[in-house]
């Protein structure tokens, strides 16, 4: 019976560790854990501090955040030279994503560590054009992603588009 319950406890053990990994995925904790294979184990849970990089200019949010090697970034329009392109919702994505890259590569990061991302399409009449701009300049596998539509966006944009890297 001590054999059993000793397994039992380790059993037990490791799925309170996993589920602990789990929840700490993306969210800034490291977790760590020693322990022999008929002892209990012991977790250790340390928060990263968020890092708060570049600004939002006049707009009062920071460009992105970085919490352990998780890179959170504000949502990007098609804005270059500090002007909404022209040529509708292939133009203003193709524009977000590169302003995308720029903060990634900005912050160390590159297109293949983005793990999420959000768009957002004032007409979801163009999902099927953003998609072909969201498929030319990212690759598979692709990142997981939410895609709605809003009623508006700043500046009057078309599409807004905010991701998640992580290293």
């Amino acid at each position: 019976m001590s054999i059993y319950i000793d397994k039992l406890t380790t059993q037990l053990s490791k799925a309170v560790l996993v589920s602990a990994c789990s929840l700490g995925l993306g969210l800034g904790f490291a977790v760590t854990a020693n322990a022999a294979p008929t002892t209990t184990n012991n977790a250790t849970v340390t928060k990263s501090s968020p890092v708060f990089l570049g600004d939002g200019g006049n707009y009062p949010f920071s460009e992105a955040v970085r919490v352990g090697d998780t890179l959170y970034m504000s949502g990007q329009i098609g804005f270059k030279d500090g002007k909404l392109v022209k040529g509708g919702v292939k133009a203003e994505a193709k524009q977000a994503l590169d302003n995308i890259h720029e903060t990634l590569l900005k912050y160390g990061y590159q297109k293949s560590d983005i793990v999420k991302c959000m768009a957002m399409l004032t007409d979801m009449d163009d999902f099927d054009d953003f998609n072909k701009v969201y498929k030319a300049e990212l690759a598979k596998p692709y990142p997981v992603r939410s895609a709605f539509g809003v009623s508006e966006l700043a500046a009057g944009a078309s599409v807004e588009v905010e991701c998640i890297a992580a290293k």
